[in-house]
């Protein structure tokens, strides 16, 4: 049975998972913005987050005058697979470092390998 938990709380999840990114990593996080959206384009609910924009490994001197890349974490997904805090505790760690690691041009295969999948 999944568990509720309401937007609020998540999104305090969500800054719990951010707060524990180290600040040397967090600095680099250039042009990024972190969204919580309640469900996933097109309603997939298997989509727990989603990177958009260009990784940081593939700007150049020509990357300038862009939008923010966008990080959404999506909380209806996450809360469908959880039974527990813990487990929605777990999973929006899991989910943020994810797409994190994505803005910084990790591929999911590696992160698949260390246990971000």
């Amino acid at each position: 049975m999944a568990i509720e938990i309401s937007r609020a709380h998540f999104e305090e999840l969500v800054d719990d998972a951010l707060d524990e990114i180290p600040d040397e990593l967090f600095e680099l996080m250039v042009n990024v913005v972190i969204e919580v959206e309640d469900t996933a384009p097109g309603g997939d609910p298997h989509l727990l987050g989603l990177y958009e924009g260009i990784p940081l490994t593939e700007r150049d001197t020509n990357y300038s005058m862009v939008l923010p890349d966008r990080i959404r974490i999506f909380r209806k997904p996450i809360l469908s697979i959880c039974d527990t805090l813990w487990q929605v505790v777990e999973e929006v760690h899991v989910t943020v470092v994810h797409e994190i690691a994505h803005h910084f041009g990790i591929s999911d295969h590696r992160l698949h390998e260390l246990g971000y999948g």
